[in-house]
């Protein structure tokens, strides 16, 4: 990941492997407990059935990125860092159409509104038609755009790295209103896609915060913390939000490195319970669970009501997990070799494993019926159904 520092203006300063960064808290062990955990043995109990792929771009290109594809209807969409981005339907493979914006990109993909929104290195967000890759306006941002912007009505929805909100007009681009967080010196290269539900827009901040803002005018509703600062260095300190936040029955859940999990009320910000965890890709749940692939590469089932951790997987340390999808009675959860693992959701084992990219996982794969599509670090996007019994 690349931390940033602010002098003046926000400047990236080098980069920190993910693998370096999830070990932080175990510095000093010898060279081998650092190494990745090799892959585990185990008896598959379901196989993976190629649909079909296709190869987009240069993928996640050289930096951080965490190009993310999105879903509308039939419609799957993904970009890669060399400003390709593409459209395809999404049971069959079929393209539906391309474009190239001419910039590198570093983040997206959002779709709302009849839009696809990505967002490129020189801080530029832009916006196509859903229908046929189209240009329909583009607007310069207050920083870069490492997360997927959100539309919902006529308001687009984004955050940037150096912790703005903007509010844009999803029909022209111009610019609406502007909420600025604070952030810490360093952060990580990444952030969490904001959330619009119910007039709001919530987003996750590097300072530990979650804010919810009114969508209409950018007005802050309430703010909460996630986590705290500790230690006596500025990477000990780091606590961003910088995974996907999960909504669930009015519960909104969100996880900040080196830190905890929170469930807050969506309405309010009042926090309802909290553990212990670290994680930098976000959240899924289900059977009742909610599902944090770790910064040590611990899988934990937490239970939603507060029952405490359901169960934990070890056995993918220091794999660099992405985030993780629930996938029928499954977990799925990629890793930096390329390969998807599937866990039961009841007890955490391992029952099938496909490589899909040797470049590496570094995004969630999604999950639409009983279709997973994983894209890979180099511009692999695949789908998959689980072979039948």
């Amino acid at each position: 990941m690349l931390p940033s520092v602010e002098s003046g203006t926000r400047k990236l300063v080098g980069a920190l492997l993910l693998a370096a960064l999830a070990g932080c808290s175990s510095f000093g062990k010898n060279d081998k407990e650092q190494e990745p955990a090799p892959l585990p043995d185990f008896k598959a109990e379901r196989s993976f059935d190629k649909v079909w792929s296709h190869g987009i771009g240069d993928g996640q290109g050289k930096l951080y990125n965490r190009l993310v594809p999105a879903i509308e209807g039939d419609t799957i969409v993904a970009a890669a860092a060399n400003g390709k981005v593409e459209a395809y339907q999404r049971l069959t493979g079929r393209s539906l159409w391309d474009a190239d914006v001419d910039k590198p990109l570093s983040g997206g993909v959002g779709i709302g509104c009849g839009l696809v929104f990505v967002g490129a290195d020189d801080g530029h967000l832009y916006a196509l038609n859903l229908s046929d890759g189209k240009r329909a306006w583009k607007a310069q941002m207050e920083g870069q755009v490492l997360a997927a912007p959100q539309c919902d009505a006529d308001t687009v929805a984004v955050l940037t790295f150096n912790g703005h909100v903007v509010g844009l007009d999803a029909k022209t681009g111009a610019k609406r209103w502007n909420y600025v967080s604070t952030n810490p010196v360093l952060t990580l290269r990444s952030s969490s896609s904001p959330l619009v539900y119910q007039g709001a827009v919530i987003a996750g901040f590097a300072n530990g915060k979650v804010a919810a803002l009114d969508l209409d005018s950018g007005k802050p509703l309430w703010d909460a913390r996630v986590s705290s600062s500790q230690g006596s260095s500025e990477i000990e300190r780091q606590v961003d939000v910088s995974g996907d936040l999960l909504l669930s029955d009015n519960v909104l859940f969100a996880v900040a490195y080196q830190g905890r999990i929170a469930a807050l009320d969506v309405h309010s910000g009042r926090r309802l319970w909290e553990r212990n965890a670290s994680s930098y890709v976000g959240l899924s749940e289900g059977f009742n669970n909610v599902y944090v692939a770790g910064a040590n590469g611990t899988i934990t089932a937490f239970d939603k009501n507060d029952q405490g951790v359901r169960w934990e997987q070890t056995a993918l340390a220091r794999r660099n997990l992405s985030g993780s999808a629930t996938y029928s009675n499954y977990v799925a959860v990629g890793d930096f070799e390329g390969y998807v693992h599937l866990l039961s959701q009841v007890d955490g084992h391992f029952v099938a494993r496909e490589r899909v990219d040797s470049d590496g996982v570094r995004v969630a794969p999604l999950v639409v019926d009983d279709m997973i599509y994983v894209y890979g670090n180099s511009g692999k996007l695949a789908a998959y159904r689980l072979e039948k019994k």
